[in-house]
């Protein structure tokens, strides 16, 4: 009974043994058949990947091939040399000199062909530096690539095309200026040609790693190919090559260890599965806090700029009403950092922060875009002037720091969101709005109107305007007398900058401002100041004052150009007074004082332009050395419209008085005013009473009267 009994446990133990062998056998044929599965799916695909990208390189060196024949032939054929040179007598010789001839031995092109504008005659056509036929060597395709090229000037037009000899590509594009004004007449075309022989090939394989890359009629079995097509989408022909199957060739070094790595796999996976579930567990939380970390700012903990993009494409696709996208910059937070240190700036920031996401329900995501400026996301029917309002009233009152009180205001931009706008657009539009809005002033809020792109563009043409106006002449210098105010005599000239367009004149105000600030105030400077010189050498003994720029005068090589104009023109720097405004006091006063130092040294004299409309102070005046003072017109027309206007006057004058300074009154327009101001003391006039802005001319002319 009891052998029975143990017969039957040690048959149960050596079946349970055996089942659990099976069961790690089959487990174990199961695992291996998936990992030959798996290893021979990986040779096979590690074969058809290099495949695929034998494929791309191959449509990569023919794109690397097209690209720059298509680049050589706009840098010739948009070459306004060229343009010049095709429409004379001379063209053919022209062309042959700096295209034929080079065809000889050039790398990026084996011909060269000039047609001209009737699109059938042939100005130039020359292959290896030798004269041909271009209709005989590329048939009737040669006149539809040159039609194709000349209804589409703004490219070239590439193709492939049959040859005589085999296959090349052929680039043709109209020979036309850099710069176009006005409507272009017919156009001759240039072609450059590039025959698709056997070094081209070679150097396509070794850029492109295809090795054993030839070209083949039709496609051969057991090589890859890629096919050649014409303008008319014909396959012309193939480029073929042998396949490297990778994955065979490495398969056949790993396979004795394939069988082994088996073995182990077995024994390892319920561990690799294991490491492997805790590892994805924890790259997945790495992965959400790297995804929280790039949408949002460290600072604030507002969306960033890409989150406040990734929210608004998110809402595209929403059941949600179109968002309203508002910009808030903070108006005095550099102060803050300037005054308090960044630590309170940050704490600044922070606060603001929470304010804005909480300040309306409609407020549904705020985002820090920069350093003090701010995005909220609007969803709703909440009208705009609503949350303008609220977000202002937040900084109606100080926030209070660390014991301090600090006060920023803000300007706001909004653009509401069209179905058919994406975000960055929507972003564009409320950053427009906003610049607007600072321009305007502070505290402002303004909505998006596409008349201030409009304007954008009409700036971009006046600017256009200008620096052509600047280059060819177009704005001219005047004088306007500058009398004594005890003889009436003329002593000097201030010159002043005038441009007169075929639709009228535009004003100084418009266009100084506007050179300013797109970087062309120095070419604008330089010109009227050379202009100027130039007139004055005519009016010997005459003094001459030039305005000046605030940029100009903070740029580090003003005072060297204006010294070598000078020399270069033979002028007496005792005769120039620049006037400057006080402004540059202001924005950049030490550059200022080197400029100005080293020009007075020379000779040159200063004046503060615009006295009394400004800020400018007594210590101003004695730190710059001043050589003159001229009273701004505001403080002239005050003598006719306020009672004290005169009192105010003859104050200003007794300052400059007591500082040694002569002064010169502008805007006079009556006699009143002229002898007030001689009474108070001024000792030089100008004005409409003296004599308006003239020509060169005209000045001549009163000059040789006065001198009667």
């Amino acid at each position: 009974m009891s052998s029975n009994l143990a017969g039957r446990h040690v048959r149960t133990q050596t079946s349970s043994i055996i089942a659990t062998t099976v069961f790690f056998l089959v487990v174990a044929l199961v695992l291996t058949g998936l990992m030959a599965h798996v290893v021979l799916s990986m040779t096979r695909s590690a074969n058809e990947i290099d495949d695929a990208r034998a494929s791309r390189a191959s449509r990569a060196a023919i794109a690397a091939f097209v690209s720059r024949l298509s680049a050589t032939t706009t840098d010739n054929a948009v070459w306004d040399d060229a343009y010049k040179a095709i429409a004379t007598p001379g063209a053919a010789d022209w062309a042959y000199e700096n295209w034929g001839k080079t065809s000889e031995d050039y790398p990026l092109y084996d011909g060269a062909i000039v047609t001209g504008p009737d699109r059938s005659s042939i100005v130039s056509a020359y292959a290896k530096g030798e004269p041909f036929q271009p209709s005989a060597f590329f048939g009737e395709a040669f006149y539809r690539q040159i039609n194709t090229a000349i209804d589409f000037p703004q490219a070239p037009v590439v193709n492939f095309i049959k040859t005589e000899t085999g296959i090349a590509v052929i680039a043709s594009q109209p020979i036309q200026p850099f710069e176009k004004e006005g409507e272009l007449p017919k156009l001759s075309v240039l072609s450059f040609y590039k025959e698709f022989n056997s070094d081209v090939l070679n150097t396509l394989s070794n850029e492109h790693e295809l090795e054993g890359l030839r070209l083949a009629a039709a496609p051969e079995p057991g090589l890859l190919n890629t096919p050649i097509t014409d303008m008319k989408g014909g396959v012309i022909g193939h480029l073929v090559w042998p396949s490297k199957a990778p994955g065979s060739a490495v398969f056949q070094q790993v396979y004795p260890f394939v069988a082994a790595a088996t073995i182990i796999l077995v024994l390892f996976l319920a561990g690799v599965l294991l490491v492997g579930a805790s590892e994805a567990r924890r790259l997945r939380q790495l992965a959400q806090a790297a995804i929280f970390e790039a949408n949002h700012d460290s600072l604030s903990g507002l969306l960033n700029r890409h989150g406040l993009l990734c929210m608004l494409e998110d809402l595209e696709g929403s059941d949600l009403s179109l968002p309203r996208l508002y910009l808030v910059d903070l108006d005095g937070f550099k102060a803050v950092n300037d005054a308090w240190g960044h630590a309170v700036g940050d704490d600044l920031i922070r606060m603001v922060s929470k304010a804005l996401i909480a300040c309306h329900p409609e407020v549904v995501a705020a985002a820090r875009l920069g350093g003090d400026e701010f995005a909220l996301v609007q969803i709703g029917t909440a009208p705009r002037h609503e949350i303008e309002d609220t977000i202002l009233a937040l900084f109606a009152e100080p926030f209070k720091i660390e014991g301090r009180t600090i006060e920023v205001g803000a300007s706001i931009g909004a653009a509401a969101r069209d179905e058919d706008i994406e975000p960055l657009e929507l972003l564009r539009r409320a950053d427009m709005a906003l610049y607007r809005a600072k321009e305007n002033g502070k505290g402002r809020a303004i909505e998006y109107d596409p008349e201030l792109d409009r304007e954008r563009q009409r700036i971009a043409e006046l600017e256009a305007l200008l620096k052509s106006a600047i280059s060819n002449g177009a704005i001219e210098a005047v004088f306007q007398p500058l009398v004594s105010a005890t003889t009436g005599a003329v002593t000097g000239l201030e010159a002043l900058a005038r441009w007169r367009t075929a639709t009228g004149n535009i004003s100084p105000e418009i266009f100084i401002p506007l050179a300013e600030r797109c970087g062309l105030i120095d070419a604008l400077g330089s010109h009227m100041l050379k202009t100027s010189i130039e007139h004055a050498r005519n009016w010997p003994g005459m003094a001459l004052s030039v305005n000046v720029s605030p940029v100009q005068l903070c740029n580090p090589e003003f005072a060297a150009d204006v010294i070598s104009l000078l020399q270069e023109l033979d002028f007496d720097p005792r005769r120039l007074t620049l006037e400057i405004t006080e402004g540059v006091l202001m924005t950049n006063p030490d550059q200022a004082r080197r400029s100005i130092d080293h020009l007075k040294k020379v000779g040159i004299k200063f004046a503060l332009d615009d006295f009394g409309c400004g800020y400018a102070s007594i210590g101003a005046l004695r730190q710059f050395g001043f050589d003159r003072m001229k009273i701004d017109r505001s403080l002239v027309s005050a003598l006719d419209q306020a009672s004290n206007g005169a009192d105010v006057l003859k104050a200003t004058i007794s300052l400059a008085t007591a500082l040694q300074i002569p002064v010169t009154a502008e805007g006079i327009e009556n006699s009143r005013q002229a002898a007030i101001l001689r009474e108070a003391g001024c000792d030089q006039l100008q004005g409409y009473l003296i004599g308006k802005p003239m020509s060169a001319l005209d000045i001549s002319s009163r000059l040789q009267e006065q001198a009667a």
